[in-house]
């Protein structure tokens, strides 16, 4: 097998920042060794990557993504293949995407068909969360055999989209008393579906049809009390693992950090766009434009949100970020889910509620999350925390994932801080999508080399991976339960 050589870069772990040369045979990391130590030990690699003046850290891992998924009279714009390789352009190394069972559907049937798309498709490593869209003997049967037997030990479940993914508080607690006895997570989205609905068919009524309406009818304090009522249901249910998806909102995250004060089984992500945009710049621009950023939850106000005051002074992002650097969220995802504008977005023309909801992302994560470096708001040990390895531990993928270790994956990233990326549709985009959700920001720091389980992907700013290299990854049950 191949061997390759990373020397005289600064390994980048949870724990710290080291000088580090990494040796990699084959798909396997096999050995960490002091700078220059590989020559007195007379090691020759086949292919020595120079990383002077760089990083060196864990392939990132994004556990939420949404590729080919049917929404709102279309389906998401990135199939696994175009999906997968801009992930890959971003430091990407392995995705889990959510396999979807709807009303009425079985779950089985849908987890096939999820594998069906991604399987000979993926550049990049792959697993699954399972969507349980109807809460019922079946699916709850499914929940026990996907956890013991597939390797898929996380399922999320919806306050929201009344009629699509809906589930009401008993069937919520049935699945979560579900996942308690065989140990699985059960992940959800928190916000109040049914008074969201009421107050979107008042919008409308009063003619308020613009994209920035969709943030609008849905404020915060529904977030909020979402959150707040799964962690109650999930301590009734006996502390079940809890997994709070894209939080967006300051109210939501203080319920989350009160939990957790309390000891509970409760965790929470968030996602770029909730840490470096607001409803000013993007929804509320003038005409359909704003249609670009429309996803659930929405993104927040930065000057008049009239139902919430920050605690750090400047609104919900500042609470956020303060809540990376706490702990009380625990990751950084994306909730890919893009949509092209023509023929997708706009069939929300003149109805902000029929906008197909989702964002393009999966390419920019790492990027967006180390300015936040950058600018002051964590370490660059957090940052691999919440990118890389976290995520393998929260969803049963470590040591194999998320670390730069002996017996670890070969899923490397060479980060140059010292090179500006440019974000654009005419510049660095690589998603299926007809524009750029993150047009025109400059992020000072780029990917360099991104190698997924020993074979090098993107160098020299070209993709030399390949369809059907990614893996499907069968996961274990969370790492961090007591």
């Amino acid at each position: 097998m191949a061997t390759t050589l990373i020397t005289n870069g600064k390994v980048i772990s949870p724990t710290g920042v080291q000088p580090i040369d990494v040796l990699i045979d084959g798909e396997k990391i096999v050995s960490l060794l002091s700078p220059g130590q590989a020559a007195g030990l007379g090691i020759v690699a086949d292919k020595v990557i120079d990383a002077t003046g760089k990083f060196v850290i864990p392939g990132g891992i994004d556990v939420h993504t949404h590729f080919e998924l049917p929404f709102g009279g279309t389906a998401a714009s990135d199939t696994f293949e175009t999906g997968t390789r801009a992930a890959a352009w971003g430091g990407v190394t392995t995705i889990v995407d959510m396999s979807l069972q709807r009303y009425g559907e079985n779950v089985l049937d849908g987890l096939a068909t999820w594998h069906a798309k991604a399987e000979g498709n993926c550049a990049v490593d792959y697993a699954f969360h399972q969507i349980v869209g109807g809460v019922d003997e079946e699916s709850l049967k499914a929940l026990t055999y996907l956890t013991e037997n597939e390797g898929i030990t996380s399922f999320k479940l919806f306050m929201a989209y009344p009629g699509v993914f809906y589930s009401d508080d008993g069937q919520i607690l049935r699945a979560m008393q579900t996942a308690a006895d065989c140990g699985a997570m059960i992940m959800m989205h928190a916000e109040n579906g049914m008074a969201i609905d009421v107050l979107v068919q008042q919008a409308l009524a009063r003619g308020e049809t613009d994209p920035k309406y969709h943030s609008l009818t849905r404020p915060s304090p529904l977030e909020a009390e979402a959150t707040h009522r799964a962690i109650v249901l999930s301590h009734v249910a006996g502390n079940v693992p809890l997994y709070i998806v894209h939080m967006s909102a300051g109210d939501a995250l203080n319920e989350l950090a009160a939990a957790r004060h309390q000891g509970r089984n409760v965790f929470a992500e968030t996602c770029p766009q909730y840490l470096w945009m607001t409803l000013e710049e993007t929804l509320g621009r003038p005409g359909f434009e704003g249609a670009k950023w429309v996803a659930s939850p929405p993104i927040r106000s930065r000057d008049h949100d009239p139902d919430f005051v920050g605690q750090m002074g400047h609104g919900h992002q500042g609470d956020l970020w303060k809540g990376l650097r706490m702990n009380e969220l625990a990751i950084v995802s994306t909730d890919h889910c893009p949509f092209c504008m023509k023929d997708q977005k706009d069939l929300g023309l003149g109805n902000f509620s029929k906008i197909p909801n989702g964002m393009g992302g999966v390419e920019h994560r790492m990027e967006l999350i180390y300015q936040g470096v950058v600018t002051g708001e964590l370490s660059l040990e957090r940052w691999v925390e919440t990118c890389c390895t976290t995520p393998a531990r929260m969803f049963g993928m470590y040591p194999q994932k998320g670390i730069i270790a002996p017996g670890a994956d070969a899923d490397v990233v060479v980060w140059d801080p010292d090179t500006k990326t440019h974000i654009g549709i005419n510049a660095k985009h690589h998603m299926n999508m007809d524009h750029s959700s993150w047009e025109g920001y400059v992020i000072d720091g780029k990917v360099d080399t991104v190698i997924s389980r020993g074979l090098t992907v993107i160098e020299n700013d070209e993709y030399t991976g390949r369809k059907g290299h990614g893996k499907y990854i069968k996961r274990g049950l969370s790492q961090y339960l007591v």
